[in-house]
């Protein structure tokens, strides 16, 4: 195979690798520290699931791959070594968690700006939308440890811009504001997120940064509930209306909005109730769910399929990343434990899910097959050839 020529408008991975500090002491640093991670994420991308896998990527590279990774041929034989799986598995136990996020995230977010048509990152209804919500990794439990839980900010579009992990004997709760705190422009941006997100001090955060919020509210904030629920809805004109049919089933959706001069939460400036029909074809069976909401928005800055496009995206975190993670990647079913291993495979296959989106693919499991066919695939994605 020769080598491919370069591609000089990709955004270079390497370049935001740099940022991550090497755990390595000096006389154990036989090969270049960028070199190994790049290989680790190319070989995720190419859809490796496992350390393993990873490690055999690495050593089946043609020359010209390793030379693009950064490897360099040894003076005297002018062969290019490449690591043993051990060193690999060591290297990313010790990795710093949140410098490594911190990296895949500004890489990511800077390629989805250069991919984007006007140079800004945004949904399809036109204004930025970013899901917040938390995942545990269950094959990180150990008998005397808890599973590692990861709280992520992804994209509405599919892009991971952030991970960050829970403390022990802690919960997501006060690991949002840290988490949004990486992402450097939050301005007029949504943010979305599951009732357990519905604080006062997450509201006030995102408007200091100049965010907006789409927060659910339920019943464990029984006053706002209880007010939102209460209001005149019958009388409300209806701001949108969808009809789908999909698995045997057919859903209604329908929204309507309320504007408020005095609620109990940071600026907010509508309510929203979202009613849900949902018929089974197969059992006849009929559900109806009512979801309330607030927001900052104030009325006429969103229209109501904007609001309805935004509140179901928000659950698009768990298909488009929680769900491939665990299905394709098969992440529940890894028994890495040791280390800062659980968080470090999660955060490279955030990196890949995203790029993969990035790049159009629908089905994950076949873009990465497709990746896995020519070392140049993955390395051009990341920007190393």
């Amino acid at each position: 195979m020769t080598e491919p020529a370069p591609l000089l408008d990709a955004v270079d991975l390497r370049s935001f690798l740099d940022r991550v500090p090497d755990p390595r002491g000096r006389k154990g640093r036989v090969y270049p520290f960028g070199a190994l991670l790049s290989a680790v994420a190319a070989g995720v991308l190419a859809g490796a699931k496992s350390l393993t896998a990873i490690g055999e990527w690495i050593a089946d590279a043609p020359a010209w791959a390793l030379k693009s990774l950064g490897f360099t041929p040894d003076p005297l034989t002018g062969q290019i070594p490449v690591p043993h799986p051990a060193t690999v598995r060591r290297l990313l136990k010790r990795l710093d968690g949140d410098a490594l996020d911190r990296a895949i995230g500004a890489f990511l977010n800077t390629r989805l700006t250069q991919t984007a048509p006007d140079g800004e990152p945004a949904t399809r209804a036109g204004r930025r939308a970013v899901a917040v919500d938390g995942k545990t990794v269950r094959g990180s439990r150990t008998t005397g440890k808890t599973a590692v839980v990861l709280l992520a900010a992804m994209d509405h579009t599919g892009t991971v811009l952030a991970q960050r992990q829970i403390a022990d004997k802690s919960n997501e709760i006060p690991a949002f504001a840290p988490l949004l705190e990486t992402i450097e422009d939050l301005d007029g941006v949504v943010i979305t997120a599951d009732a357990l997100h519905t604080q006062h001090a997450h509201g006030t955060y995102l408007r200091s940064r100049g965010a907006h919020y789409l927060a659910i509210v339920k019943k464990n904030h029984a006053k706002l509930h209880d007010r939102v629920r209460h209001l005149p809805w019958r009388d409300m004109p209806l701001e949108h209306y969808d009809r789908t049919r999909a698995h045997h089933r057919v859903e209604i959706r329908r929204l309507k909005a309320a504007a408020f001069d005095h609620l109990d939460y940071p600026d907010a400036k509508q309510a929203l109730q979202i009613v849900r029909w949902r018929l089974d074809r197969t059992t006849g069976e009929l559900t109806i769910e009512r979801i309330y909401l607030i927001t900052s928005l104030a009325p006429g800055a969103a229209t109501g399929p904007e609001l309805a496009s935004w509140t179901r995206g928000h659950w698009g975190i768990e298909n488009l990343l929680h769900h491939v993670r665990d299905r394709t990647f098969r992440e529940d079913d890894s028994k890495v434990r040791t280390g800062h291993l659980p968080r470090t495979m999660a955060s490279l296959r955030n990196l890949a899910i995203s790029v993969h989106r990035q790049d159009g693919a629908t089905n994950m499991a076949a873009a990465l097959r497709r990746a896995a066919r020519d070392y140049r695939r993955p390395l051009a994605a990341l920007g190393l050839t």
